[in-house]
């Protein structure tokens, strides 16, 4: 049995997020997952035989480790190891090396770019940190709900009363005021507060979703908004909420639309990403999502807490779109993420096309 035969008894390696690279009793390359592939930005095909050393230079204490680990058949745990690929380009790794009985006696070699692990445990904390923030504000508004109900039947009462009075139309003005505004508060803590509908997964075209998506912007925004597509039409269907998902990508657009004030450009681009990992499972095959747009930029104090509920960079804003387009891609299993400067701001949306 070859090596590749060999590795290939551990199929769940191919679905690890982490870089895994099989090596022979001479450190050279037997099996390396999808994962490895994308670190060294080459396949197994132009690596098999070659030594490690070649592909990924290290330091020679490290080889000192590997050749430890093959003649004494010893694990070794290295933290913060600097690799450097063919091209010159730096990696900061944590790893372990664990001698397995295939490959004549050779290593199993596991590596997370630390970039990764720093990325994914900051989503995690996010999360956390959003869950609880949620959790917080509809306590909030259930406290709230109750005394703005007694503070708008108070100023119905009193309008009432003063009806007889000689100035009563410009005394009714201060009351209409109270009972208005009373009323936009108790339709945003509802808002809060009601509880999102179970969602009816299906087989859904994510470009049907962006075509509906795209006509209600254009008929919001009509003549002065560009909304263009950049589509990749052979992406199968995904299993999903048709509804969520329009009304997700619609409060993203609609956020960008209304930050360029209807005048300027959105593009709505899909592509296929192979071998990623969404919310700590990973994908052989996932969607992503670009809504791209030129307008003037999400200032850096809001970029990092623009998720949270009732955080809003546009006046009059209820800092719920992006809160509630966050909650409909989580329940899809999908992340999104958001960059922005001054002429260019990119929402990414992934999602797996896998049910």
């Amino acid at each position: 049995m070859t090596p590749r035969e060999q590795a290939l008894h551990y199929p769940g390696l191919d679905m690890l997020a982490s870089a895994v690279v099989l090596v022979d009793g001479e450190c050279s390359i037997c099996y390396m997952n999808p994962a490895a592939e994308n670190l060294v930005a080459a396949s197994i095909k132009t690596l098999r035989g070659k030594p490690l050393q070649e592909v990924l230079h290290y330091s020679h204490s490290l080889q000192t480790a590997l050749d430890e680990a093959i003649g004494n058949r010893w694990a070794y745990t290295g933290q913060n190891v600097e690799l450097k690929k063919a091209d010159g380009t730096s990696l900061q790794v944590n790893c372990t090396v664990t001698p397995v009985d295939v490959a004549d006696g050779g290593l199993l070699i596991e590596m997370w770019p630390i970039d990764q692990q720093l990325k994914a445990s900051r989503e995690e904390r996010l999360l956390e940190q959003q869950q609880a923030n949620r959790e917080l504000i509809r306590n909030l508004a259930h406290e709230i709900k109750n005394p703005l109900g007694g503070i708008r039947g108070a100023a119905q009462l009193l309008e009432h009363e003063l009806a007889e009075l000689a100035n009563a139309p410009a005394l009714r003005e201060y009351t209409q005021v109270i009972i208005k505004e009373a009323d936009r508060l108790q339709d945003l803590m509802q808002r809060l507060l009601t509880p999102q509908r179970p969602m009816h997964p299906g087989s859904v075209s994510i470009h049907e979703v962006l075509e509906r998506v795209r006509s209600l912007l254009v008929s919001e925004f009509p003549q002065i908004l560009k909304v263009r597509r950049d589509y990749d039409t052979s992406l199968p269907d995904l299993v999903g909420d048709r509804e969520q998902l329009i009304q997700a990508i619609l409060n993203i657009a609609r956020n960008a639309a209304q930050a360029m004030n209807g005048s300027g450009t959105i593009t709505l681009r899909t592509r296929a990403i192979r071998q990623v990992t969404l919310a700590k499972k990973r994908y052989r095959l996932a969607l992503e999502l670009q809504v791209i747009d030129d307008g003037p930029g999400i200032p850096p104090d809001i970029l990092e807490r623009m998720f949270y509920p009732l955080v809003s960079g546009r006046e009059g804003g209820s800092g719920l779109g992006l809160t509630i387009a966050q909650n409909f891609v989580l329940h899809h299993h999908g992340t999104i993420e958001c960059e922005s400067r001054p002429g260019r701001t990119v929402f990414v949306v992934r999602l797996p096309l896998q049910a």
